[in-house]
C-alpha cells in the first residue's frame, strides 16, 4: 500500500476539521447579483429582438422601394427592325 499524496492528506484534513463560518449576506450578496444578471440579460435579449426586427423592418421598407429582384432596364434600346 502507498502513502498518501501530500494533497490528499491536506484535503482529507479540511473535510474533517472544524468547518468556517459562513458569512453574514453571503446568500442575500448572491441573490442579488443574480438577479442583476438575469435583469441584464433580459434587457440585452429585448435590445436584440429590437434591433434584429427593426432590420427587417428596414429590409422590407428598402426592397419595396427599390425592387431588387427586378432586372434593371437596359441603357441601350436595340436596333429597330422592320420586318
Amino acid at each position: 500500500m502507498s502513502r498518501p499524496e501530500p494533497r490528499e492528506v491536506q484535503v482529507r484534513r479540511l473535510l474533517e476539521g472544524p468547518y468556517p463560518t459562513v458569512p453574514t449576506g453571503l446568500a442575500a450578496g448572491a441573490a442579488a447579483r443574480g438577479d442583476r444578471m438575469l435583469r441584464r440579460r433580459r434587457v440585452l435579449r429585448r435590445i436584440g429582438w429590437t434591433v434584429l426586427l427593426a432590420a427587417a423592418v428596414a429590409f422590407v421598407v428598402w426592397a419595396s422601394l427599390t425592387h431588387p429582384w427586378a432586372t434593371p432596364s437596359s441603357g441601350t434600346s436595340p436596333p429597330w427592325r422592320d420586318g
